[in-house]
């Protein structure tokens, strides 16, 4: 059987600033997780992914990150702000 993705469709959730910059929080926290957990696992940083030495590229910091690299984290981020939006949770301060 072939898998198709099927997402909650979150296009009409319109967002303020708060929670784009409420995004970039969580972007960031889900790069430290994840860096946090390779290096747990044993991974350390190196200049090419490495899977026989555990060594990648993206184990620094979160503001060294390219952009391309930052927005994957920024869009599954954002996307389960507007998931949880979506279902009728309010976000506040």
């Amino acid at each position: 059987m072939k898998y198709i993705p099927r997402p909650l469709d979150t296009t009409d959730v319109a967002v303020g600033a708060d929670v784009m910059a409420l995004a970039e929080q969580l972007a960031k926290n889900t790069h430290e997780v994840w860096a946090a957990g390779k290096l747990a696992e044993g991974w350390t940083y190196g200049e090419k992914l490495d899977r026989d030495n555990k060594t990648h590229p993206l184990i620094i910091p979160y503001e060294e990150l390219s952009e391309t690299d930052k927005d994957y984290d920024r869009r599954t981020s954002l996307e389960a702000l507007k998931f949880l939006i979506k279902l009728g949770y309010k976000i506040v301060k």
